[in-house]
């Protein structure tokens, strides 16, 4: 029998569908070289991910300390104010019971019956009969004794931190001196009239409080 000889286009036919079948098998090839390539970028990331607290020091894995916050850490406490200071650490008590009769009055002038005129007032005055104690109003050395041309007898008692009690219209000298370490209520003096400023007056303690030898009002420090 005689066999027909094959056609040019079956040949090119042929060739075609082998060309399609070597792209197809590459592009398989190629897909799958890409996703083992994702798989693998995945696998690094996540290993860099883990390894990131991680510090290579002499050949030994070391992990980064994380910074903690200690709940029980002691707040600062606020600040204090000098004033506020400055009564805690002084408080004095009463240095003679009695009416006050004149209130301190630095910068307003009241009326002096016995200059018939208008002054300021540097202390309170506390009216009690003649010779009745006078006591120290807190703890501290008797810094000054003496007789002053307007208030009389005078003692200054200094407590510290810039201080000073002043207890002035007396009645004597005789109980301390100066030097002497007094405690806080102890008798230092009595009741007097020795005041020229206040001598129509009746008998009282006029009782100073300076701080840093300016005139503040006791009641401040009076407890």
């Amino acid at each position: 029998m005689r066999l027909n000889p094959k056609k040019p286009n079956d040949r090119v036919a042929v060739a075609l569908v082998l060309c399609f079948c070597v792209v197809a098998i590459a592009s398989i090839f190629t897909m799958k070289s890409n996703f083992d390539q994702l798989n693998l970028d995945d696998d690094d990331n996540i290993n860099i991910a883990q390894d990131d607290n991680m510090i290579d020091q002499g050949g030994q894995d070391v992990v980064k300390p994380v910074p903690t916050i200690d709940s029980t850490a002691q707040k600062p406490e606020p600040a204090e104010t000098p004033g506020t200071k400055e009564k805690k650490a002084t408080s004095f008590t009463v240095p003679l019971e009695g009416k006050v009769v004149k209130e301190f009055s630095k910068d307003v002038p009241i009326y002096s019956p016995t200059l018939d005129q208008f002054i300021v007032h540097t202390g309170v005055d506390i009216e009690a009969p003649t010779d009745t104690p006078v006591l120290a109003a807190g703890d501290g050395t008797i810094t000054k004794v003496y007789n002053d041309d307007k208030l009389g007898i005078t003692i200054e008692i200094a407590h510290g931190d810039g201080i000073v009690t002043r207890y002035s219209n007396l009645s004597t000298t005789k109980m301390i001196g100066e030097g002497d370490v007094v405690k806080k209520g102890q008798a230092i003096s009595g009741v007097g009239s020795s005041s020229l400023f206040e001598s129509l007056e009746t008998p009282h303690l006029h009782f100073e409080v300076l701080k840093d030898g300016i005139p503040i009002d006791p009641s401040s420090y009076i407890r």
